[in-house]
């Protein structure tokens, strides 16, 4: 008894693949699935994480930079998506400030006077220009800072303003 050769599959068939494939494709693979539950921002800025990730990658691989550098920027990135999924989970809001996650010894590159990481208290303001989220430990301890955006650093600085212009002045001679 002889089988019927193959047949290409319908235009019902066809029309399937066609519908199918585009989201297996273009579907941007979810890490370890809980990027289902965020809203799109949060998830577009994991996204970025993940290019980030991949160029820092991709000069690993062709020795522009060494193990070191790769290590604390692959490290920094794992700690930004940690407080990111935190932030969003706690919130249970699709939005995100610019994050920025500086390890002890690059705290002059946000702060030109350095505060001691070990007494900032989460949600703690400083220099009027970031607020400190917390820490993450990927190998070495990032501290996690939201940059406050222009109208939260005003606000901070009329209200230090009117304290400081209600309170007392000391004169010389008290």
């Amino acid at each position: 008894m002889r089988h019927a050769p193959p047949t290409v599959p319908g235009f019902a068939g066809v029309l399937l693949i066609l519908l199918i494939c585009p989201l297996v494709i273009g579907t941007p693979r979810l890490q370890d699935g809980t990027d289902r539950e965020l809203g799109p921002v949060v998830r577009a800025y994991l996204g970025y994480l993940r290019a980030e990730q991949e160029v820092v990658d991709d000069r690993v691989s062709r020795r522009e930079i060494n193990q070191a550098y790769y290590r604390r920027n692959s490290n920094r990135i794992k700690a930004l998506r940690e407080m990111a999924l935190r932030l969003a989970r706690q919130t249970n809001n699709d939005y995100l400030p610019e994050l920025e996650a500086v390890a002890r010894d690059e705290f002059g590159l946000l702060f030109q006077q350095q505060p001691r990481p070990e007494v900032l208290k989460p949600g703690e303001v400083v220099q009027n220009t970031f607020r400190f989220l917390g820490s993450v430990r990927f190998a070495e301890v990032f501290y996690v800072f939201a940059r406050l955006d222009p109208y939260e650093q005003a606000d901070l600085m009329e209200r230090s303003g009117e304290k400081s212009a209600n309170r007392p002045r000391r004169t010389p001679q008290q």
